[in-house]
């Protein structure tokens, strides 16, 4: 074997998920691409428009690493922008929706992006984003989307709009590709709910490979039809919409995400796939009866469907939501991954032998985070200080670490902060805490700031959590530490009750049935009742938000609960 052991040139054409648009164009032409109410592309179309818009932004001057930001929901032009503004040489930078101007104002900087592309409802914070930029900051060109004429567009300079790009650009465009599959092509910058933002760089190759990994691991088949409620700004939607383009699969937009049009939607489309957070199944499972179907009482979903396969990720769902769920007429595959990993690389590979199971042992089992997913090289639970591997008894708690093809490149600007999660033995170092099952499939058990440290003991808040969702009157629960005089920390939960339940729980309530499920260590000392938990736009609980709240409660005395709070 001799002198073939050096690539050729063949060999070394990068890969890129970019190639996948391409082929959906050829293969799938005519099917539908993507559709948003009553507008709806074709997948030749949809490569037309983002030839043009790759061609126009160059035709702006944007030249290979510069950053393009994107301020948008699910919507065509969102989903057209994770293509052409790549395709443009360009590093593709979508901004989380809920942030606030300052925020919005500080990651521009940081990217130091050149043109932002801003749906019209959100154009009155970014101009307020803009306004706080100093003298001395370039300012972006900014190019507002009017979607289907919906608002009043408030032109850019030059009057330049979205859809003037792809009016304007070559469909003839040869795309830029990449000179090597190292290159950046996005900057997604982290939620912030345990740290400051900071700027995670993928490149061609690592995306590509979490694209065929995810549709591999989820089983996705040629031609599903994909329900957007999974933000694509959040993590480039998990790399669904460059999955989306290499099964040929239809992308229904959803603007913004609540049940009863979710519901809608899956009846109107036939919708087979769809992803969200954890809250996204708890909405599901406990949507009004007003909301059930086309008539009060008619069912959810069309008797006799197939069932909608979601995949969830974000945190541990909770076994009882995923029961739920499940009888509704959803099969739930259950992920794990970070903003780090560009999409999900571990996954609870399910095993036939698990359906012969109880109803409950199947949702418990489903809730654990499980293996590495096939393109991931590897992943595994270990002790943070020593590296070594912690014992395989479901109980020793340690950091889960993996390293593969789709870890990062780094974080933007901050070679500290990269060599202290990337360290020189190659394992990216998650901040998660987990412990691994004799089965040889990991559970996470928190992030290693939520660990609850209570007379010494290292108490989980997820395990709480779980306990308490299996009230019949919460809607949503979380567990923070509140100081305490004596035991230094004790559990704080705060919950949401479903309407109409009555008669609503009192604190002591909530305590007395997680002591009858508990360990008394870890019981709620303190119970807050909250008309919603605050989250992120991916819905994500800001866990610490309500930390700031536990500690405005001021220390815990006696540790026991006496009264009824709510805020």
């Amino acid at each position: 074997m001799e002198g073939l052991m050096e690539p050729n040139a063949a060999n070394g054409f990068p890969l890129t998920p970019l190639g996948f648009l391409e082929r959906a164009a050829t293969v799938y032409g005519d099917c539908p691409s993507v559709v948003d109410g009553d507008t709806v592309y074709t997948w030749s179309q949809t490569l037309d428009r983002c030839l043009r818009l790759a061609s126009s932004l160059c035709n702006l001057g944007v030249s290979p690493g510069d950053v393009v930001s994107v301020v948008a929901p699910n919507i065509p032009a969102m989903y057209e922008a994770h293509f052409g503004i790549p395709m443009s040489g360009a590093v593709l930078n979508n901004v989380n929706l809920r942030l606030d101007a300052r925020t919005i104002s500080v990651l521009l900087r940081h990217a130091e992006s050149k043109i932002v592309l801003v749906d019209y409802q959100s154009r009155a914070v970014i101009d307020e984003a803009l306004a706080l930029f100093g003298p001395e900051a370039r300012q972006p060109l900014l190019i507002p989307i009017d979607d289907k004429g919906e608002g009043a567009v408030v032109k850019a300079a030059g009057d330049l709009t979205y859809e003037d790009l792809i009016r304007r650009g070559d469909p003839g465009f040869r795309w830029v590709r990449p000179k090597n599959e190292w290159a950046p092509m996005v900057v997604n910058y982290t939620s912030g709910t345990t740290s400051a933002p900071k700027g995670v760089v993928h490149c061609h190759r690592g995306l590509f490979l979490v694209t065929v990994d995810s549709l591999i691991n989820w089983s996705v088949p040629s031609r599903p039809v994909y329900l957007w409620t999974l933000p694509m700004f959040h993590a480039n939607g998990w790399s669904f919409p460059w999955g989306m383009a290499a099964a040929g699969g239809t992308n229904i937009c959803l603007r913004k995400f609540d049940s009863a049009t979710t519901y809608r939607a899956i009846r109107r489309h036939g919708v087979t796939h769809m992803c969200g957070a954890p809250v996204v199944l708890n909405m599901l499972a406990n949507v009004p009866d007003f909301d059930h179907g086309e008539e009060k009482g008619a069912p959810l979903l069309p008797p006799g469907r197939p069932p909608v396969q979601i995949l969830t990720a974000g945190a541990p769902p909770p076994a009882a939501v995923l029961f739920r769920t499940e009888a509704l007429g959803f099969s739930v595959s259950h992920g794990y991954g970070l903003t780090e990993t560009a999409g999900l690389v571990v996954s609870c590979a399910w095993k036939e032998e698990w359906n012969r199971y109880p109803a409950i042992e199947r949702a418990r089992l489903k809730s654990r985070q499980g293996v590495r997913t096939e393109c991931l090289t590897a992943a595994d639970v270990v002790d943070a200080t020593t590296g070594e591997s912690v014992k395989r008894d479901g109980n020793t708690l340690g950091e889960v670490v993996l390293r593969g093809g789709c870890i990062m490149v780094g974080y933007l600007k901050d070679p500290e902060a990269t060599s202290k999660a990337i360290r020189h033995d190659g394992w990216f170092y998650t901040g998660d805490v987990g412990v691994m099952h004799p089965d040889g499939y990991m559970e996470i058990k928190d992030r290693s700031k939520d660990v609850i440290i209570s007379g010494g003991e290292n108490l989980s808040s997820v395990e709480v959590e779980s306990v308490l969702y299996t009230h019949p009157a919460v809607n949503e629960a979380a567990v923070v530490a509140r100081p305490d005089e004596f035991w230094g920390e004790t559990p704080c939960a705060f919950v949401s009750l479903k309407a109409g339940a009555s008669p609503p729980p009192s604190e002591a309530e909530i305590a007395a049935y997680c002591r009858e499920r508990l360990p008394h260590y870890m019981v709620p000392k303190t119970v807050v009742f909250k008309e919603e938990l605050p989250k992120t736009s991916t819905g994500k609980i800001q866990k610490y938000v309500l930390r700031e709240m536990a500690r405005g409660l001021g220390p815990s005395g006696s540790g026991r609960p006496t009264s009824r709070s709510r805020i």
